[in-house]
């Protein structure tokens, strides 16, 4: 046995496969179960860079018998292996030869099923190496030059140096000289690193296949990529943690969307952006899908049916509304809650609040000299005693303004109160046996629950102003500023990445510039920005930011360290009540 010499690991799957350590193995057994049948021969052979490094070869006693088709076969003999060591004493020293590197065999998974299943009788860990199979690679690479992909056909139909025997060694070399062809043929679709090596056998054989090239300058970083058609237009956007890997995936077996194929058929070129870490590329995604809308993305059209729920506070009989542009309707107090993610949701949080609170919900102008008409009707929310009706003079205004004031405060300081109702309307509803309003109304409480988090997050975020702070990520210390939750700038390792000015590669470089930057928006202090909502409401299109913001500061805490804060940055201190243990489920 050859000394193999120092052996890489592989954490990084993107290793150049000129740097990456192959171990070849080949086993001859009394059978093909691997908890029945026994191993009688080992044999292996370690390759970097094209080169043989050391070899392993042992007969095993299997301490059993061995059939005679097997012997047959192999022309291993019951005489032959009754002097050779069982393999719990050559475990230790396979392991060891095999050591990191990547596993290779021909039909791997019988092999490496018979070594794992020896190692576990053994009481020893089952191998977590990366594997390789060269029976699928053989499929995907060359399938239309031979009758069938066994090895002894690829061998001699390539006159590979070494020729299978039923051996273990003689099929190892041989499987290794198979291997390094394969590899010559897989750089035609750009097969540069290991991560590319293992992804190829689940490469779609359909002709887009050949668009592959088109993935070579890639970079195994985090970014987005844009996918173009034959007229320059973008089709799909998307982000990335490993550009390459992502964007070659969409050629995988494993890729079942439907509209991928589609999008396959009509992307001429690849572009992307390089960022220096997962949140710029999201950030950027966001802003990008936002502004181009490709075809091929929902992500980012969604903005278009968000609305918001309106308590119009200056008015002189306040209600609650549900509005689209919150800007073409603003008065200097009303109260906003969203943008929520569609007009129902909006409604549904109107609903749990009309549910246990009076407010009118007649939409008629109701000015300070408004009077009553003598015959107004009153309406049949106000005759079943769930609603004030002011339009029908029938409401005391002091009234009415406490239960105001009671909503403001609920939606901006102390929600305690008000979800209290609304889980004793539950529990009542439930007591009564009326299960479908129950299901209703938990229904509504858990949007209205949703839409409180989903505020107090963002106002978190935009009363903390100007902050800086410093994390630890896989590409290294990164410094982030952002402005009211907005990124603005990312530093890695001391160097300057504008998130307004990444790196653009590909002849949309110029175009894409302008879309990068953060959208204009109304001027707003910190100090006027409290843990309520007398600030101007989120836009619609910032809200996805904010979020994506929102969740990464949350996930980055145990590692974030805070550089500057110019406003304030806190939670809450009164929490949104739990819908908890009032056994009510969703009605069939």
């Amino acid at each position: 046995m050859a000394n193999s010499g120092t052996q890489r690991t592989f954490a990084e799957m993107g290793a150049p496969l000129s740097d990456v350590t192959f171990c070849v193995i080949d086993f001859e057994t009394t059978g093909s179960s691997p908890d029945q049948d026994r191993i009688t021969e080992i044999g292996a052979a370690k390759y970097r860079g094209g080169e043989c490094i050391g070899t392993f070869q042992t007969l095993v006693n299997p301490g059993c018998a061995i059939p005679p088709f097997i012997t047959i076969l192999t022309g291993i003999t019951e005489s032959m292996v009754f002097p050779a060591p069982r393999i719990e004493s050559l475990l230790g020293t396979l392991t060891h030869f095999i050591g990191d590197a990547v596993i290779v065999a021909h039909n791997a998974r019988f092999d490496v099923s018979f070594l794992n299943a020896a190692l576990v009788r053994d009481d020893r860990e089952p191998l977590r190496n990366p594997i390789i199979d060269t029976v699928p690679l053989a499929r995907r690479l060359v399938r239309d030059e031979v009758k069938d992909c066994k090895l002894g056909t690829l061998a001699a139909h390539f006159r590979l140096p070494h020729q299978p025997s039923h051996r273990a060694l003689d099929d190892a070399l041989a499987t290794g000289d198979l291997l390094h062809l394969l590899l010559e043929r897989a750089a035609g679709f750009g097969v540069l690193g290991l991560d590319d090596l293992v992804g190829l056998p689940k490469l779609e054989t359909h002709p887009q296949a050949a668009k592959l090239r088109l993935t070579e300058d890639l970079p195994r970083a985090p970014g987005v990529y844009l996918f173009a058609g034959p007229d320059g237009r973008i089709l799909y956007i998307g982000k990335a943690t490993n550009l390459r890997q992502r964007v070659r995936s969409y050629f995988s077996t494993s890729e079942t969307r439907r509209k991928v194929g589609t999008l396959l058929r009509q992307v001429t070129a690849i572009h992307h952006i390089a960022t220096p870490d997962v949140l710029t590329a999201n950030v950027l995604e966001l802003r990008l899908i936002q502004r181009m809308s490709p075809q091929y993305n929902r992500t980012g059209t969604t903005s278009e049916k968000y609305c918001y729920v309106r308590l119009t506070v200056d008015e002189e009989w306040p209600r609650l509304v549900v509005v689209k542009n919150p800007t073409a309707t603003r008065s200097a107090n009303d109260l906003y809650i969203g943008p929520l993610s569609s007009r129902s949701s909006a409604r549904q949080v109107i609903e749990a609040i009309e549910s246990v609170v009076p407010l009118r919900r007649c939409t008629a102008r109701l000015g300070r000299k408004y009077v009553a008409p003598v015959d107004a009707p009153v309406c049949s929310a106000a005759q079943l005693g769930v609603a004030l009706c002011p339009c029908s003079g029938t409401a005391d205004q002091e009234q009415y303004r406490t239960i105001v004031s009671f909503v403001v405060n609920s939606l901006t300081d102390d929600p305690s109160s008000l979800f209290a109702l609304l889980h004793e309307r539950i529990r009542s509803l439930a007591q009564v046996q009326r299960f479908e309003e129950a299901a209703l109304m938990r229904d509504r409480i858990l949007a209205l629950q949703s839409a409180l988090h989903r505020q107090r997050r963002l106002n978190e975020l935009r009363a903390a102003g100007r902050v800086t702070i410093e994390a630890s990520s896989p590409q290294g210390i990164i410094q982030y500023e952002f402005d009211r939750g907005i990124l603005l700038e990312t530093r890695r390792e001391g160097q300057l990445v504008d998130s307004t000015n990444v790196s653009l590669v590909g002849p949309l470089a110029s175009l894409l510039s302008d879309f990068l930057l953060p959208r204009s928006r109304e001027e707003e202090s910190p100090a006027d920005a409290g843990s309520g909502q007398r600030h101007p409401p989120v836009h619609r299109l910032e809200v996805d930011e904010l979020l994506c913001v929102s969740r990464f500061l949350d996930e980055t805490v145990p590692s974030m360290r805070l550089l500057r804060c110019e406003g304030r940055w806190s939670s809450p201190s009164r929490a949104i009540p739990e819908l908890e243990g009032l056994g009510v489920h969703r009605a069939a």
